[in-house]
């Protein structure tokens, strides 16, 4: 057992970061010292029982502690942040954004570059801008950058003698790069544009669009006019967002924190050549106790650690702690960034006009975070009821939480690329990160009982082999479906020994959840809990989409199979080769080996894989199993 007085003896007096854990060894902070042996100590003195609540709290529950010991403040830095990105400790000032923001990145290493959106930054060479947190607006962009210069779409860099351009060239989505006959130089002028749009500059991008709508309309094309034209409103609809308070053609950002009884929140103004250009909101986990300027220092160290390049002046209303060190931190491997508090001229002006809109959007907050609270009591206030006629109890530990509800449906087109979704909901809200996918292995056709067995046989068996992904069970399912799904599900679930309240959602003629069914066939009508009418109708929305989603996403790589795909030996490129050479697979199948070897990427080995595959697989013939279908444990 670890024993705290003998362990804060044994503190080393100096700079480092410690880890403070609860009984369960779980991370519940991470702070950094000059001294780890004075700072850690003052934990456990008796002045720190006079702390806030929150330190208090912290304290009650620290039952051992760890340290790492650094060799300067910059060091420390880092590693607190890395670990507090890892751990998302209870205590600490978290950025609570969970999702990864998307990017557009420029592939200016390639010798034709392509314009993509991607969730991954790499620091690789290529150019990244963003992240944004519209990612319809990153689809959109790039679509019409990709389609209004004809950029290159696919990933190939080399393009063998003989290659065949794709579909893209056919339609002129692409302007042909395979063919050979694009000029690099040209093609690198529309790349330097693009920078320059994405770098705030759209001056060019909106005379070029002008000009295309123009010529279209004079030629009387006037469908692609109209494309031109929509794509023109496109851009300048998002230029009339950006308030213009010019300011020398900085790049810089405006960080405010908010906070009321039962929020906090930062709020980021981004300016980018001179310009005020859109506002971002971040929930931040932080107590009462905590100031403003603090939240401000941790959002920072926390948001900007992830971005490939910085802004050269961050403004803020009150100096941070330790203001050179995160500057510091800020400006590692980049041109200097400052953290500025200005009092006058243009910057200060642009802070009070920020400021004006922060109050607006304070009430807006307010009156948002009051209707979803009144809301979030009418859903509690009725699941209740719900749980009590059916005779339902929640799971322990989960009294006065909200609701956790997990929906679940199955997609199939004819029995093939049968796959099982699962959503979660806390309370109003879906908990995307919590959302799973399961391709259905053990049932052949369509089969929904089955496939809904499957699911949930291998859910909860991961939650009990305590699989942390599947650990929290919900307080009641909900079965895209009737008394069937319901009756299926019931039997997975009792049979693994656990008690989950399961319930079916019935539809109505116009395909809208009218109640929930009961194994008993007892039906609560929806239509006297209107709260929970539209909660359900939600909930059953997102877990069909969720679901037709992954199917069709499935169903259409896998439309791109071929046999050949499962002989060993024969990757994409032979088989490809194969199919170009031979024209069909009954072709492949009738040749001997020698012939097959007349193909230039054909090895003598992956010859005689074709011609043994083929003798076990002869035309027409396809085997599934017919044995007694068994769930596995694998996933």
């Amino acid at each position: 057992m670890f024993d705290i007085a003998e362990n804060l003896k044994k503190l080393p007096d100096c700079l480092g970061v410690y880890l403070h854990k609860d009984k369960l060894g779980r991370v519940i902070y991470v702070g950094k010292a000059i001294s780890l042996k004075n700072r850690v100590r003052q934990y456990f003195q008796s002045s720190y029982q006079n702390s806030s609540p929150k330190v208090k709290a912290l304290v009650q529950n620290i039952s051992e502690f760890e340290y790492i010991t650094c060799g300067s403040e910059m060091e420390a830095l880092i590693l607190e942040c890395n670990l507090i990105k890892k751990y998302m400790p209870k205590y600490n000032v978290l950025l609570r954004d969970d999702k990864t923001y998307p990017y557009i990145e420029v592939t200016v290493t390639e010798d034709y570059p392509r314009v993509l959106k991607t969730r991954r930054l790499l620091k690789d060479g290529n150019k990244y801008f963003g992240p944004y947190s519209d990612v319809g607006a990153v689809n959109d962009i790039v679509e019409l950058l990709q389609r209004m210069y004809s950029l290159k779409r696919c990933s190939a860099t080399e393009f063998p003698e003989g290659h065949r351009p794709c579909l893209n060239y056919h339609i002129q989505a692409c302007q042909g790069i395979c063919t050979g006959r694009v000029d690099k130089e040209e093609y690198r002028k529309s790349i330097r544009e693009i920078i320059d749009f994405l770098s705030g500059k759209d001056k060019a991008l909106v005379t070029e669009l002008d000009r295309r709508m123009r010529e279209a309309s004079e030629e009387m094309r006037y469908e692609e006019a109209a494309k031109w034209r929509n794509d023109l409103f496109a851009v300048k609809a998002l230029k009339e967002t950006q308030r213009v308070t010019m300011i020398n053609d900085q790049d810089l950002d405006i960080v405010y924190a908010l906070k009321d009884q039962d929020h906090a929140f930062v709020v980021l103004f981004p300016v980018r050549g001179g310009k005020l250009s859109g506002r971002e909101t971040f929930q931040i986990q932080a107590d009462e106790s905590d100031s403003r300027k603090n939240m401000v220092a941790a959002f920072i160290q926390q948001y900007y650690s992830q971005w490939a390049t910085v802004p050269p002046e961050i403004l803020v209303e009150e100096e941070p702690d330790e203001k050179e060190l995160l500057e510091e931190f800020l400006s590692r491997g980049r041109k200097k960034v400052q953290i500025l508090v200005p009092q006058r001229g243009s910057k200060r002006a642009l802070m009070d006009l920020t400021r004006r809109d922060l109050m607006e959007m304070t009430k807006t907050i307010e009156d948002r975070a009051q209707s979803r609270k009144e809301r979030e009591k009418l859903v509690y206030r009725e699941m209740q009821d719900v749980m009590q006629e059916g005779g339902f109890t929640r799971q322990p530990g989960r009294e006065g939480k909200p609701f956790r509800v997990e929906s679940y449906d199955i997609s199939n087109t004819n029995g093939v690329d049968s796959v099982g979704a699962m959503v979660v909901f806390e309370g109003l809200l879906p908990v995307k990160k919590d959302y799973r996918r399961f391709k259905i292995r053990t049932i052949e056709g369509a089969d929904d009982y089955g496939s809904l067995q499957e699911v949930l046989y291998r859910r909860f068996r991961r939650a009990q082999k305590g699989s942390q992904g599947f650990s929290t069970l919900p307080d009641l399912i909900l079965m895209d479906g009737g008394r069937g799904q319901v009756t299926a599900a019931l039997k997975v679930i009792r049979a693994l020994g656990l008690s989950v309240p399961v319930a079916g959602m019935a539809k109505d003629d116009r395909h809208r959840t009218r109640a929930l069914v009961f194994e008993d066939g007892r039906e609560i009508d929806l239509v006297h809990h209107n709260v929970l009418f539209r909660y359900c109708g939600t909930i059953q929305e997102e877990v069909h989409r969720f679901a037709i989603d992954y199917h069709h996403r499935l169903h259409s790589k896998n439309s791109f199979h071929s046999e050949l795909d499962d002989i060993p030996g024969i990757g994409p490129k032979r088989r490809n080769d194969l199919l170009y050479h031979f024209k069909s697979m009954d072709a492949i199948r009738a040749v001997s080996e020698e012939e097959l070897m007349e193909v230039p990427s054909m090895s003598r080995q992956a010859a005689e894989n074709i011609r043994a595959y083929f003798a076990s697989h002869p035309a027409g013939r396809k085997a599934f199993g017919t044995g007694t279908v068994t769930f596995v444990e694998e996933d």
